[in-house]
């Protein structure tokens, strides 16, 4: 595989990602370090494994959510289930292309990761 596109697919999992954290509001410092992190061990996976560059959108933001849950909380929290106590959206499929995230409670989809702002009404 090229690196240009390895790097292309890296950048565009680290701007969609973003893209949602600054939907929920929760783009801190500390936070965008948990991006940076993602990123850097998703390259190596990819380099490890080249076949699999289109499924780092959906794997970096699970590896920020899980990194989040850790720190901070459940993110990001589910907008179409309102009567319920709060709880994060999934993102599908856990590996392959398109991710969304997608609410398993209501057995929705969302938003494609990246697009969370419209969901969010932002």
């Amino acid at each position: 595989m090229e690196l240009n596109r390895l790097e292309q697919e890296l950048h565009t999992a680290r701007a969609l990602v973003m893209a949602d954290l600054v939907a929920g509001d929760v783009a801190e410092a500390g936070i965008v370090s948990m991006v940076e992190d993602a990123v850097t061990h998703r390259r190596w996976w990819v380099e490890q494994w080249p076949e699999g560059v289109s499924f780092v959108t959906g794997l970096v933001a699970q590896d920020v959510q899980d990194a989040l849950l850790e720190q901070y909380g459940r993110w990001p929290l589910c907008p179409v289930c309102t009567e319920e106590g709060p709880h994060a959206l999934d993102v599908e499929p856990e590996l392959g292309p398109d991710p969304h995230w997608v609410c398993t409670k209501a057995t929705v989809s969302v938003a494609p990761v990246g697009s969370l702002a419209g969901a969010l009404g932002r």
